[in-house]
């Protein structure tokens, strides 16, 4: 059973991004070949990456860090769901990125966005930043955007009513299965 970390990219209070976490979560949990757990970023109270370096080249000093780090050592792969904040993702969202480096390499990541344009600038930019930490960001995303996510965030619509996403976790899931069964099985080759 692969195990894969969903991480909620946001800790704005208030926030739109507990709807998808708990609607992903709940699809998620219909598969019987990986087994997801959500990293709520609230819980992790870094502080802006102060390190010497990253912890490819020194270790980190921060606790907080170091047990991030732990925690997302025990994956395979992640999904990370995030919004988009004047074209790019959230600064807590990168400095989470940025507290690990050696947990991260070789494993495969997808991403659900949410936004008026479903984060797609978001995840763009996140698909640079995975690739310079050695991750694998595969193709298939799921983008919650503009009139479904404004009647969403509006209490008008719920992400249930909107029948076309299914498919779309389906085959992101998929490939993330795809990749981080091939992408473990050469880690443990080494």
């Amino acid at each position: 059973m692969l195990k894969i970390g969903v991480i909620l990219g946001s800790t704005r209070e208030g926030r739109f991004g507990d709807k998808p976490a708990r609607w992903f979560m709940n699809l998620a949990a219909q598969r019987t070949d990986m087994e997801c757990e959500l990293l709520d970023l609230r819980d992790y109270k870094m502080p802006f990456f102060n390190e010497v370096a990253s912890n490819a080249w020194a270790p980190t000093q921060n606790p907080e860090g170091r047990r991030w780090q732990e925690k997302i050592a025990t994956f395979d792969g992640y999904v990370i769901i995030a919004p988009e904040y004047n074209h790019a993702p959230p600064a807590v969202l990168k400095n989470a990125l940025d507290y690990a480096y050696v947990e991260w390499i070789r494993k495969p990541v997808a991403f659900v966005g949410y936004g008026s344009v479903g984060a797609a600038r978001s995840i763009e930019q996140l698909r640079l930043i995975v690739n310079e930490l050695q991750m694998a960001p595969i193709r298939a995303a799921v983008h919650i955007q503009g009139g479904d996510f404004l009647a969403v965030a509006g209490g008008q619509k719920n992400l249930d009513d909107l029948t076309y996403l299914p498919p779309l976790v389906t085959t992101m899931l998929d490939e993330l299965a795809w990749w981080a069964s091939a992408l473990k099985k050469a880690r443990e080759q080494g």
